[in-house]
């Protein structure tokens, strides 16, 4: 049942983002669209409800509470910048609107943008770990928790892995190619004089 939920949910997601921006933007009622898209959270919390009345009624802990664990902390961590990455395609797509954000290439710009990336990683990755911490001490020690421990584990190597990549944009910043017309991004200080 968690699995199909799960499932259900994610479809529930993009069929809501798309209605919801096709209201906003093809049917020009941006109220409208809005309000669709504020029901994106309602999901998260069926499935957070769903799963805790499955441990409730007896289930054995396992891999489908876990994975509704990392869905609901990457919808909570990520979902936002899904939204408006979509967002901003769909306007400029559909509606005219300008051509979509591209992240920085080069330099410390590009540094400060995979740190953002990586804090919203560490953010949905910190919300499952809760999540899953929060179903062991609701299964406490009459059930087999070893699949929600794993998860966790699984959410600490994410962490890892997003800190890692952010590092070495920050301790090697990338830089253009030579002789291309793209200038990397440079403190003053090392500028030639």
């Amino acid at each position: 049942m968690i699995i199909t939920l799960i499932v259900i949910c994610e479809v529930g997601f993009w069929v809501l983002l798309a209605g919801g921006l096709s209201l906003r933007y093809l049917a020009r009622m941006p109220r409208a669209g809005a309000a669709v898209l504020l029901m994106e959270p309602v999901l998260e919390l069926v499935l957070l409800i769903a799963t805790a009345i499955d441990l409730k009624n007896g289930a054995q802990a396992g891999m489908k509470h876990g994975i509704a664990a990392v869905y609901i902390g990457y919808s909570v961590g990520l979902g936002h910048s899904t939204i408006t990455w979509v967002d901003q395609r769909f306007a400029h797509r559909f509606a005219g609107g300008p051509p979509p954000v591209k992240p920085p290439k080069y330099g410390m710009a590009r540094a400060v943008h995979e740190w953002k990336v990586a804090a919203r990683w560490v953010l949905a990755a910190a919300v499952a770990m809760g999540l899953l911490q929060a179903a062991v001490w609701y299964v406490g020690d009459s059930g087999d928790t070893g699949s929600l421990r794993a998860w966790q584990t699984k959410m600490l190597i994410v962490i890892g892995i997003n800190v890692v990549i952010a590092l070495s944009y920050t301790l090697w910043p990338k830089q253009p190619k030579p002789g291309t017309a793209e200038e990397p991004d440079r403190p003053r200080a090392f500028e030639k004089r």
